[in-house]
C-alpha cells in the first residue's frame, strides 16, 4: 500500500480524503463532524482487512468503502451517540452543567 499511503499521508484536511476516495458530501455535515469522520476512517482501517496483501486498485475501494461508511455513521447519528473521542467515552451519556463546571475550577476551590 506504499503509493497509495504515500498519497494520503499528503492530505490534511477531510474533504481530500472524501474527494480522493470520491465520497459524496453535504459540507455541512463535515463542518460538524471533519475530526469523528476521520477518527472513525482510521478505526475502521485498523479493524479492517490487511490493505497491504491487496492490489492497488482493492487497496483503494476498500479505503473508500471504509470511509463512506465512517462519513454515513456521522450522517445518520451524533458525535456524543459515537463516543469515538475519549471525552465522549468518559461522559458516557451524562450531562454536565455549568455550575458543576464552575465549581470544579481552581480558583473556586482555593477560595471557597
Amino acid at each position: 500500500m506504499s503509493r497509495l499511503r504515500h498519497q494520503l499521508e499528503r492530505f490534511s484536511a477531510a474533504e481530500e480524503f472524501l474527494d480522493f476516495f470520491q465520497v459524496p458530501y453535504a459540507q455541512a455535515v463535515v463542518n460538524v463532524n471533519r475530526l469523528h469522520i476521520l477518527k472513525r476512517f482510521n478505526q475502521y482501517l485498523a479493524r479492517g482487512p490487511d490493505l497491504e496483501g491487496l492490489d492497488e486498485p482493492t487497496q483503494w475501494q476498500t479505503c473508500q468503502e471504509l470511509l463512506a461508511r465512517a462519513y454515513g455513521d456521522f450522517v445518520r447519528s451524533t458525535p456524543a451517540a459515537e463516543k469515538v473521542f475519549k471525552v465522549f467515552q468518559d461522559a458516557d451519556g451524562q450531562r454536565v452543567g455549568l455550575d458543576s463546571l464552575r465549581a470544579s475550577l481552581p480558583s473556586r476551590r482555593q477560595r471557597g
